[in-house]
């Protein structure tokens, strides 16, 4: 009895596809990489990165220095906050359009703005911006609430189009206006996932915070810029410290928000 050639089974060319190409690209993208990795794991470099690692310590902890890097850390703190907050507005300023809701070249316009936004690096945007205002931590703040409005305005947009429409379109079908009715319809509804996105960048951008001081944009990744440069180890290790102690602490009432949030 002959089969059918509708009913024969059809090799799953997609299924095996797909991971070739990924495979190949995959071995394409480690080839890339260059150096002597033999000399990564060699006894002269793990004799030099742990000789590198003890020169450390112990941490300087004379009272003034300790109160500078609390000083720092407080600043680095500021920088990072209010950057997030700005982004938060921006970033739903974005996403509104961005989801669609102003038609399709408006949704266009602003998705593209957002990875422009987002694909510059903190650092870069920070570079540019100390030109114009100097150093300080204005600069630091500046750069990570532009390039974060970008991650935020895309994270929001994509919350805002995988929402239910059906409260939404009830109020409108009342003669409700759009605004209101978002803000009373749409918005509560994604508001636990817009926070829990923000709260998770503003844990990121506690460690970009103490990256942006290599531009002199102030905080404790400065400090750590001009110890680091004059190989004052010790002090380093004191800021190095305190950038650890101040992401553990915000990673943690970050996650204890989520976790309120989520129940």
């Amino acid at each position: 009895m002959s089969i059918p050639a509708s009913a024969a089974p059809r090799f799953p060319v997609k299924s095996v596809l797909v991971p070739t190409v990924f495979l190949v690209f995959l071995g394409a993208c480690i080839t890339t990489l260059s150096g002597d990795w033999s000399g990564l794991f060699s006894r002269s470099a793990v004799a030099n990165m742990l000789a590198f690692f003890v020169s450390f310590f112990p941490p300087a902890g004379s009272v003034a220095f300790l109160q500078r890097v609390v000083a720092a850390a407080m600043e680095t703190l500021a920088i990072s906050l209010i950057g997030t907050l700005l982004a938060a507005i921006g970033g739903l300023a974005l996403a509104l359009p961005a989801s669609g809701r102003s038609g399709k070249i408006a949704k266009a316009l602003t998705r593209w703005v957002a990875n422009v936004l987002r694909a510059v690096p903190e650092l870069v945007w920070a570079a540019m911006i100390v030109v114009a205002t100097g150093l300080g931590p204005l600069a630091g703040t500046l750069a990570l609430a532009i390039h974060t409005t970008g991650v935020l305005g895309r994270l929001f947009a994509e919350s805002l189009e995988n929402i239910a429409p059906e409260p939404y379109e009830a109020l409108r079908r009342n003669g409700v206006s759009p605004m209101p009715a978002f803000w009373y319809a749409t918005f509560p509804q994604v508001l636990p996932q817009l926070v829990s996105y923000t709260l998770y960048r503003w844990e990121n951008n506690i460690r970009a915070a103490a990256v942006l001081g290599v531009v002199g944009a102030g905080g404790l990744g400065q400090m750590l810029y001009v110890y680091l440069s004059l190989f004052q180890v010790h002090e380093a290790s004191t800021v190095l410290i305190a950038v650890v102690v101040l992401v553990g602490l915000v990673d943690a009432a970050s996650n204890a928000t989520r976790a309120r949030l989520i129940r």
